[in-house]
């Protein structure tokens, strides 16, 4: 053999000698033959499942050639002593079934997840969806006098299902549970008008907001006037957002953010120096520890309640958390996410027409999606990973998304102009929107109520279709 010749190469074998052992089979095992040097050496003990052959006599390239060859070849055909084992393991073990692995029936189909990201398969197939969207509005209420104000903030649902909405200078409530609409009170003409609304966690206090810089907090139950908070604002109080019920927090079109204490005679606590221009929106997070102020001066601030300075402190500036220059328009729409407590949603204004998603924690933007419409407020829903946007120019409408994807589930339709404000039921199902075009809706947008809830809507609407 040549010494560059491949070792694998078949070679021709010489004539065999007399004395060499036949191949033969022994029970399922082919009998192996023992290797001995032309002098008698020890056999050798081991070979494996493949032989590589070295460069040596011809007796090692035939044992190569069997291991190779007849040795898979027996392999593949048991003794009948192993087949007659087999076919009883079968039998007794795996019921003559020939996957261990195997679902009796089709298995279940799986549910939508929560977090689909595939947003073609959506459009793709629209059976996807887990319910039927109204694409139009449940009812329709006429709201004379509503203001179209970008700064102002003058719908709110407590949660005694009752709906306050503020009309010039009236605050009416609608009792969804009763049927009912009232007028809670008329503020003069000097103070008016109303520019926020806000009710206390209890659902019975009320805060409201006026041009003329004062706070009222009125008795719902009673539609009496508890107390006036006069001395800290210069300017008109468009946005108000209760931490518990305690502490009331307002902003002015100067800019300027005051927490009230309702414990104490001197209510204003602390404050928050930050914007220069209009607070168009405020909202405190789930825990109370962290605050959400947008502003019309393009800034977006989050502030933690431990580092508020106290306001009767000279020449001290309280310290925000973030300051967030991302969007190019104002911030009015302000969600926190209720399944995942450091994360914040905030729209932009007709320049900027992003929602944007936040790490309170660390001022991190998530992600951002351009709506191609001026944001005017968002809802999380309470019981699904869905958000629910309101737009102005130029679309005039409301938004449904699948979080985190970011699709559009539905596309609302029912106002003629911008949608300024939304708010949500107690159950989380109903949502109220009102608009520039004097109309006050109502959308079971994220899910259908219960029935005595439904049936309270029902009764309302059919006795009522105007706000008097």
């Amino acid at each position: 053999m040549d010494a560059g010749a491949d070792p694998m190469t078949p070679v021709k074998a010489a004539p065999r000698a007399a004395s060499r052992s036949p191949l033969r089979e022994a029970g399922a095992s082919p009998y192996m033959p023992s290797l001995r040097t032309a002098a008698g050496s020890p056999a050798i003990k081991c070979y494996g499942d493949r032989f590589i052959p070295c460069r040596g006599t011809e007796e090692d390239r035939d044992i190569a050639r069997y291991l190779l060859t007849e040795k898979e070849n027996a392999a593949t055909a048991p003794s009948p002593s192993k087949g007659a084992y087999r076919e009883l393991l079968a039998k007794k073990m795996l019921g003559n079934r020939t996957r261990i692995f195997s679902f009796r029936n089709k298995p279940p189909p799986q549910p939508d997840s929560l977090l689909a990201n595939d947003a073609a398969s959506i459009h793709a197939n629209p059976a996807r969806k887990r319910r039927c969207i109204p694409q139009t509005p449940d009812r329709i209420l006429d709201a004379p006098d509503l203001a179209d104000d970008y700064r102002v903030n003058l719908l709110d649902w407590g949660c005694r299902n009752v709906l306050s909405i503020a009309l010039g200078n009236r605050i009416c409530l609608l009792d969804v549970s009763s049927g009912s609409i009232s007028e809670l009170a008329t503020v003069h003409e000097d103070d008016g008008p109303v520019t926020s609304v806000s009710w206390a966690p209890d659902g019975r206090h009320i805060a409201v907001g006026l041009a003329s810089s004062v706070v009222q907090l009125w008795d719902s139950t009673s539609s009496q006037l508890l107390r006036t908070l006069e001395g800290v604002h210069e300017s008109g109080v468009g946005s108000l957002a209760w931490r518990d019920n305690k502490v009331l927090t307002s902003g002015d079109i100067y800019g300027k953010i005051v927490n009230n204490d309702m414990r104490i005679r001197n209510h204003a606590a602390q404050t928050y120096c930050g914007h220069t221009k209009e607070v168009c929106g405020l909202k405190w997070s789930g825990s109370g520890k962290q605050l959400a102020s947008g502003g019309n001066d393009d800034l977006l601030f989050l502030w933690d309640v431990a580092m508020a300075s106290s306001v009767g402190s000279p020449g001290r500036r309280t310290q925000w958390l973030h300051r967030l220059e991302d969007h190019l328009a104002a911030v009015r729409g302000l969600a926190w996410c209720p399944f995942q407590s450091n994360m914040l949603a905030s729209g932009g204004g007709t320049n900027d027409r992003c929602i944007k998603f936040w790490n309170t924690n660390t001022g991190a933007c998530l992600n951002s999606v351009n709506t191609g419409a001026q944001v005017c407020a968002l809802l999380w829903s309470k019981n699904d990973r869905e958000l629910l946007s309101s737009h102005g120019y130029d679309q005039n409408e409301l938004t449904l998304w699948k979080y985190p994807a970011m699709v559009k589930m539905a596309e609302l339709t029912g106002h003629t102009s911008r949608v300024l404000f939304m708010s949500q039921s107690p159950d989380g199902c109903t949502v109220a929107s009102a608009a520039a075009d004097e109309r006050l809706c109502f959308w079971n947008v994220f899910g259908t109520s219960k029935d005595a809830v439904k049936s309270s809507h029902t009764r309302m609407f059919n006795s009522y279709n105007h706000l008097r």
